[in-house]
């Protein structure tokens, strides 16, 4: 993938040579995707549900690349799979959320990949662990593929929430940070749980400059034998990335860069002063570690804590900052204080 924006679409399983035949002739007349998705093989939770149509499945999607014009890609849970992929002529593949999270199985694929012609897209576990999937993409990088794509497709729920997988979007921002050379793909589909929801994530995730999205794609999304649920027409998809506004990375007017430097300028600042009384508070911290454990005290003052909570959130302007993030705020500095106070406990037995 070379241009700016790329975007992959297919259904969620191969189920039929004429589903992926009519998908992709669908696709091919609406938005001609860079990469035709769908899964041949497909990891199920439990045992009995859809879990795909094997290897023929790979017969009809190099009918996709041939007829089409539109590579295929598909996913590899072992070195097997990525074997088959790659005798049945197609050069791309996806290691999935459940794969990623066990370094034996990525191991297997990296060694079973051919190095210098295969794109390969890795997308973030299930649960919230960036060095799980920075390993995971480190592995096929430090192999010599070049072409390494990290696909996030947001992660396991914890708390109730609309969206199938909460997208945690810190994290692929913290991988991008960590891993610059790796451009990270947006898969909204999974994210969403919903086709009502797509466009909202696609949307951020051109926002926080990712370099595409990944969105699941059916002829006719009701009869699918897997994810139904989150799946949309080619025109739909067509629909949605017309009404997408896409952002530029900078701008090249002398205003606008004097602008940003000048607000720039004053964030640094205020970043430089926070830190300075972070480290002034901490400071009084410690001192009181000290006192307690002088006069035999538990560090944990209950009264006390809910007191900060209730006059800090009662202070701010709800209006500047919202009050779950700045609880989040207080929740961290406390956790650090009560550690800070913890090793003085310790140190002074």
């Amino acid at each position: 993938m070379s241009k700016e924006f790329s975007i992959i679409a297919g259904p969620c399983s191969v189920e039929s040579e004429e589903q992926v035949l009519l998908t992709a002739q669908k696709l091919s007349q609406t938005v001609k995707p860079d990469f035709f998705r769908a899964g041949v093989w497909k990891p199920r939770t439990r045992p009995g549900s859809f879990e795909g149509v094997g290897v023929k499945g790979l017969l009809w999607l190099k009918k996709v690349q041939t007829e089409y014009g539109i590579p295929a890609i598909t996913e590899a849970g072992c070195a097997n799979h990525v074997e088959k992929i790659l005798k049945h002529g197609l050069s791309a593949f996806w290691v999935g959320a459940r794969t990623v999270a066990n370094p034996f199985s990525v191991q297997e694929i990296v060694d079973a990949c051919d190095k210098k012609n295969i794109s390969v897209f890795v997308k973030n576990p299930i649960h919230p662990d960036i060095e799980l999937w920075i390993g995971a993409i480190e592995r096929f990088l430090t192999a010599g593929i070049e072409n390494v794509y990290a696909i996030h497709r947001g992660f396991y729920p914890y708390e109730k929430t609309h969206l199938r997988n909460i997208p945690r979007w810190e994290i692929p921002i913290e991988l991008a940070r960590r891993l610059p050379q790796v451009k990270i793909i947006c898969d909204p589909s999974h994210i969403a749980g919903k086709p009502e929801y797509i466009a909202e994530i696609a949307q951020r995730a051109i926002n926080l400059n990712m370099c595409g999205i990944m969105i699941e794609t059916h002829y006719k999304p009701e009869i699918a034998l897997s994810d139904k649920e989150q799946q949309i027409t080619p025109d739909l998809l067509a629909k949605i990335i017309s009404e997408l506004s896409f952002r530029k990375l900078s701008a090249d007017t002398s205003e606008y860069r004097n602008n940003l430097n000048d607000l720039r300028e004053k964030i640094d600042a205020i970043d430089f002063q926070l830190i300075d009384m972070l480290e002034h508070r901490f400071k009084l911290v410690d001192e009181i570690g000290n006192l307690k454990k002088d006069n035999n005290i538990t560090i944990l003052q209950l009264e006390r804590w809910k007191s900060i909570i209730e006059s800090r959130l009662n202070y701010a302007n709800p209006d500047n900052i919202s009050k779950d993030f700045l609880l989040k705020i207080l929740q961290m500095i406390h956790k650090e204080s009560i550690a800070r106070q913890n090793k003085i406990f310790d140190e002074r037995k």
